[in-house]
């Protein structure tokens, strides 16, 4: 495990700030859940966990740490957009006063000083809707697939076009935009960002420490459906907000399209003309290096060129789903990529 000298997820003595509830939701977390409860300290009073039919006892691990549950009806389809929609209505039902949510994943531990920093920042900036800061894996070192989900947290502070899932909220911006998009399987947190940036208010990356998150992937296939589930939420969220001058992902879908199924097609096809349309083929190997290149041509960097073309296919896979799914009029069900956590209990 890195260590990370800034982050002191459980400090001993904690001072509240006013105003603010946190919302976390989980499904088979295990462990993880529990460690996210326990970094939350002194706002453990004043969190919601919202459980998606869990198999694992996490309901009743988060009540006997002292959080507000409430169990989703599982007779409707799930979602992690309708999972945050109901954590932060109960913490208006429970604390009317309340004006910042902290949204909390629950394979994630909310670092000490966040909130205090968040709340800070957005007392300042009425402007600002959303703040999230840095977001880093917690066990880097067990796969290279956690690494590069490290990698992806990464970015400068800053105005966003979009967050994730652990996110300090105005809740007068979430009202306005009337919470999450339940419908979306993935890519609920940008999709509210293009709506509130769309209303006039910013999103706002910032450089503080905000929480340790656990991806726990081992394995090709894993990695394969996490990517897979991007590119669903690339294919539908751009579509959603194609005109919009506040849209998102288009890029992505597009380098999704392009490099995991376009050139492919065009190169095979092409073999029909003439053989040497193979040769389009070798743009893969100058893409990986144009990556390793900006990586100073470490061992690190072309692994990570490799995996990123290697991600495009899976990506595109998710992007046929998307399409394949709106001409049948089949609702996409949820894509986890995680192994079911240990056991709760004890």
């Amino acid at each position: 495990m890195v260590e990370h000298p800034n982050i002191d997820v459980i400090d001993a003595t904690p001072v509240a700030f006013p105003g603010v509830a946190v919302v976390v939701i989980g499904r088979n977390e295990g462990q993880r859940l529990i460690d996210c409860l326990s970094s939350l300290s002194a706002y453990a009073t004043r969190a919601i966990y919202v459980d998606s039919g869990s198999t694992d006892g996490s309901s009743a691990a988060a009540r006997r740490l002292g959080a507000y549950v409430v169990d989703l009806d599982m007779r409707k389809d799930f979602t992690a957009a309708r999972a945050r929609n109901a954590g932060y209505r109960k913490a208006l039902k429970q604390w009317p006063d309340i004006a910042f949510v902290q949204f909390v994943d629950g394979d994630c531990m909310l670092d000490s000083e966040w909130i205090a920093a968040a709340w800070r920042f957005m007392a300042l900036r009425p402007d600002v809707a959303a703040v999230f800061g840095r977001r880093r894996e917690r066990y880097p070192d067990r796969s290279f697939y956690n690494r590069l989900c490290d990698r992806e947290w990464d970015g400068k502070s800053g105005s966003a076009l979009e967050c994730g899932g652990d996110v300090f909220m105005r809740v007068q911006a979430i009202e306005h935009a009337q919470g999450y998009r339940t419908s979306l399987i993935a890519g609920e947190e940008p999709e509210l960002c293009v709506r509130l940036r769309e209303a006039g208010w910013m999103v706002w990356r910032m450089a503080d420490e905000m929480t340790l998150h656990d991806a726990d992937i081992t394995t090709m296939r894993q990695w394969w459906r996490r990517n897979r589930r991007s590119g669903h939420a690339f294919a539908e969220v751009s579509t959603l907000h194609w005109r919009s001058p506040q849209g998102i992902w288009k890029r992505s879908l597009f380098r999704a399209v392009a490099w995991g199924g376009a050139l492919p097609l065009i190169a095979l096809g092409g073999t029909l003309i003439h053989p040497a349309a193979l040769a389009l083929l070798g743009l893969y190997p100058v893409q990986i290096a144009r990556i390793a290149v900006r990586d100073g041509l470490s061992a690190e960097g072309w692994r990570s060129g490799f995996y990123s073309i290697l991600g495009k296919f899976a990506e595109f896979h998710g992007v046929l789903r998307w399409v394949s799914n709106g001409l049948t009029g089949r609702r996409q069900k949820i894509i986890e990529y995680k192994q079911v956590g240990c056991k709760t209990g004890g």
